[in-house]
């Protein structure tokens, strides 16, 4: 779930205006665009940073950890009775007849699959915070960014991931990251489901 992929195709003809702008048109002015197309003014953000850097991120990021150590620690004590069964049962093995030892084998492997499954669950559950803490920050971002387009002038908006070379005074992730602290310091993560067709992990 990209905004490099979407403007990955424009990046090119972005990248030439600005790579040539100091060289081969230093001579000769650009030639003006073709009536009613207006001229390209384009600035960059890094969402990455923006994550990392804003308070709102800074606060997902605690409360995520905050939450896989809380899922951690009540998952600990079956992980130990667990191992401790799984021991007793190796010791058990030379004396049990086929029958039972397949029969014990297959509980423990059956009680082992459950355990992982709760892990996965509460991953998952903290994966589906996430991705709703996230939205609500994209949901904060989006008058910021148009309203910064609007005071530089822009029309263009490109992710830094999309740019291969680029002047660092298109890039206004700082000030949108100023910004987003005044609108949005903070949201709560709340362990939610993953919506269906969404896998953990991503």
């Amino acid at each position: 779930m990209t905004t490099a992929s979407r403007f990955a195709a424009c990046a090119a003809a972005a990248l030439l205006a600005v790579s040539f702008s100091q060289a081969a048109l230093a001579a000769q002015p650009p030639a003006p665009p073709p009536q009613g197309v207006p001229q390209p003014k384009i600035l960059v953000i890094d969402r990455a940073a923006i994550l990392r850097g804003s308070a709102v991120g800074q606060s997902i990021m605690k409360q995520v950890q905050a939450l896989t150590v809380a899922a951690e620690n009540g998952l600990k004590a079956r992980d130990a009775a667990l191992r401790a069964e799984g021991a007793q049962l190796q010791q058990q093995l030379a004396i049990l007849a086929p029958a039972v030892k397949q029969a014990k084998i297959k509980a423990f492997e059956a009680k082992q699959q459950a355990l992982q499954l709760e892990v996965q669950k509460q991953q998952g559950l903290i994966q589906g915070g996430v991705l709703v803490a996230r939205q609500q920050i994209e949901q904060a971002l989006g008058p910021i960014l148009q309203k910064i387009m609007q005071e530089r002038g822009a029309n263009l908006l490109f992710e830094k991931a999309a740019i291969v070379v680029g002047a660092p005074q298109f890039d206004i992730t700082p000030l949108v990251i100023q910004r987003l602290n005044q609108a949005l310091p903070t949201v709560q993560v709340k362990p939610t489901p993953l919506p269906p067709g969404v896998q953990g992990g991503q």
